[in-house]
């Protein structure tokens, strides 16, 4: 038996283990091209079905498996554009060309992609590469029609941007739309068709274009920008806020944007503490907060109009200045005669003021713009029923007191009244017959005005004294014995002045 040296025995004593490290690997290997396998043709069966999250991920683990690997790029290339995210299908397709120079398919498709987002010269660079790698007719055919397209796209881009240097915007926007029409991802081209509308005040395409391009472009702080300036001009601060702070997000530091939005926000909460102070009934305090309102953006009609429309508002509700109610009101209305809402506010500040001629025109004309109001139609009957009584018996007009006079200001009157035409001031039979009547409607005046329900009906248009309006009510009693009962006939009536 030979010896065998201690030292090759050793060695030799390790040869299984490397054996089974040998098998290990080759299994490994086996199972990773086998796992690799399975992801690119199960994430390609659904793909076919339409389950693209799903086809997604397995693409997803097969690059991650093995990233040299062009098909899984390609197919995974394939699941972004049908979710419809170009941008994130770019980079797979470039890394196809880059792994897999002449495939063709993966070129068109780059070259397609390139020409939407508007970069017409590598766009081209794609299609030529396709027309010199001797395709199939079908890829040349679609190779040669998409460069035909970029070239005459190259040619409306040079004419949109001369005809806006030339400031003819209408011009610029119909060879815009024709590059839009294809090139629809086509940031830069949005932006100057935006900047036209701009300019022809069709401010609405202007914030749909620049929409897309804040969209389009995740960076774009200027857009955001001119968004904001543009809802702001328009009147909706809120909006303007909303953009202003999209554009602070991406660069907390940009100069415009920070200085507008210090202005938007002013605004903003000046606006909202006023509409607060009105949901309070704090009508004096609102159209304190709508004049600031005025001076920090006195520049911008949209605002001052709004205001003063809210200061009518709050002044007719108010009831305590009706005149100025009535001026606020009607210069809000000389610009915006149609505007239903500052109609029933002045229509309510003329019947403050026994204007009710004024006020029935007022109700019809914003019947006019909103048969279906109910506040309208109950404020034209009543407008309708105190005119009907004005022409009747008026008991503010007989103490002479206005119709937003305190109950303490029409005792005062009324005393005053009492005193001046009490029949025992006047000897003459006719002018104490005049003055016996005359005291009746004082009295009768302020019975009705210091009582509460008899004073809201005659502010509705009822006569609480008049049996006809009464139609057989509680009130009806009193008035018929008041007339039918003269304290003076005898002459022996001593009054004393002893009411409250």
């Amino acid at each position: 038996m030979v010896a065998v040296n201690p030292a090759v025995h050793k060695i030799l004593s390790y040869v299984p283990f490397l054996l089974v490290l040998i098998d290990l690997r080759y299994e490994g290997v086996c199972g990773k091209d086998e796992s690799l396998g399975n992801h690119l043709e199960m994430g390609k069966k659904l793909l076919a079905a339409g389950q693209l999250a799903d086809a997604l991920s397995h693409f997803h683990a097969a690059i991650d498996g093995d990233p040299e690997n062009y098909m899984a790029y390609y197919r995974r290339a394939t699941v972004y554009l049908a979710m419809g995210k170009s941008k994130s299908a770019l980079p797979d397709l470039s890394k196809v060309i880059e792994l897999k120079p002449d495939f063709t398919s993966a070129r068109l498709q780059r070259g397609n992609l390139l020409l939407k987002q508007g970069r017409l010269d590598e766009a081209e660079s794609d299609f030529k590469k396709v027309l010199n790698s001797n395709p199939s007719d079908k890829d040349e055919n679609e190779a040669q029609s998409r460069l035909m397209k970029s070239d005459e796209i190259q040619r409306w881009v040079t004419q949109s941007r001369a005809n806006f240097d030339r400031k003819d915007y209408i011009t610029a926007v119909a060879h815009l739309d024709l590059i839009i029409e294809t090139c629809v991802w086509d940031v830069s081209s949005r932006e100057l068709r935006a900047e036209c509308f701009i300019q022809m005040g069709e401010m609405g395409k202007a914030i749909s274009d620049l929409t897309a391009a804040s969209k389009l472009k995740s960076d774009n702080t200027q857009a955001f920008y001119k968004l904001s300036t543009i809802y702001y001009h328009l009147g909706d601060h809120e909006m303007s806020l909303n953009e202003v702070r999209e554009c602070l997000k991406l660069d907390p530091d940009h100069e415009q944007c920070y200085s507008h939005y210090k202005q938007v926000k002013k605004l903003n909460k000046q606006i909202q503490s006023a509409e607060e102070l009105i949901q309070q009934q704090r009508y004096g305090d609102a159209v304190s907060k709508y004049e600031s309102v005025i001076k920090t953006e006195p520049n911008v009609p949209q605002y001052s109009h709004h205001a003063k429309e809210r200061i009518c508002h709050c002044l007719a509700q108010e009831q305590q200045d009706v005149s100025r109610a009535i001026t606020v009101c009607s210069e809000v209305l000389q610009s915006d005669p149609q505007n239903v809402n500052v109609l029933k506010d002045r229509a309510e500040a003329y019947l403050l003021d026994e204007q009710y001629e004024e006020a029935i025109k007022d109700y019809e004309t914003a019947r006019e713009h909103s048969e279906n109001d109910r506040q309208i139609k109950e404020g034209l009957e009543k407008a309708q029923r105190l005119l009907k009584q004005s022409q009747k018996r008026d008991y503010y007009k007989i103490l002479g007191v206005k119709r937003t006079a305190q109950k303490k200001e029409i005792v005062k009157a009324y005393r005053k009244q009492a005193q001046q035409w009490h029949p025992d001031n006047f000897q003459d039979p006719v002018e104490k017959k005049k003055a016996e009547k005359k005291f009746i409607d004082i009295a009768q005046a302020k019975e009705v005005l210091t009582d509460p329900e008899m004073r809201q009906k005659f502010d509705n248009g009822e006569d609480p004294m008049d049996p006809e309006s009464q139609q057989g009510g509680h009130h009806q009693n009193f008035h018929s014995g008041f007339q039918g009962f003269n304290p003076f006939s005898s002459g022996q009536f001593n009054f004393k002045f002893n009411y409250q």
